[in-house]
């Protein structure tokens, strides 16, 4: 396993499944989930409970809806691992809070750095949206516009770039 993997697919893919097994198999005994979701309506805290409950408990859980680079920066010298899951949520909990796209893109090159200089394995999880048709509404495509571009910011900084398919891996880097 390269010191950062990129986990990308489309909705239930098996993209979390596979980060957390591939985390399972990295020496010591640091691991850690970093999870972006907010539980802002009745579906999604049903969605984060079914993720609580399909994981491990060696696994410690820090929930960061926002500042994921200030999360990595203190993991450093406590962890072996750290699942971030996931980039999608995390662009858009960015864009539910009104920022500007300069503002985002500029708080994804920050996660890139922070994710390339974390002294520990990293597993990255987030979603493949920009394969569809283009969104009819500006929302939609500004938010898919600026999870392609901050994909291909970490897919240049990992060492391995996965895309799930049905619950199954493709070696994409």
């Amino acid at each position: 396993m390269g010191n950062i993997i990129l986990v990308t697919g489309g909705a239930r893919s098996g993209k979390s499944a596979h980060a957390l097994e591939l985390a399972r198999h990295t020496a010591g005994l640091g691991r850690f989930f970093i999870a972006t979701a907010e539980p802002l309506d009745q579906e999604m805290a049903q969605r984060i409970a079914h993720h609580r409950a399909s994981r491990s408990p060696e696994f410690e859980t820090v929930e960061e809806p926002i500042a994921l680079t200030e999360t990595i920066s203190k993991l450093a010298g406590r962890a072996d691992v750290a699942v971030i899951d996931c980039v999608t949520l995390w662009i858009s909990n960015l864009l539910m809070r009104e920022c500007r796209d300069d503002e985002i893109l500029q708080a994804a090159d920050g996660l890139t750095r922070s994710i390339v200089g974390a002294p520990f394995a990293r597993v990255i999880v987030t979603g493949e949206l920009v394969a569809g048709i283009l969104p009819e509404n500006p929302t939609a495509r500004r938010f898919r516009d600026l999870l392609g571009w901050t994909n291909q910011s970490l897919a240049r900084a990992a060492d391995c770039v996965l895309l799930m398919v049905a619950g199954y891996p493709l070696r994409i880097k």
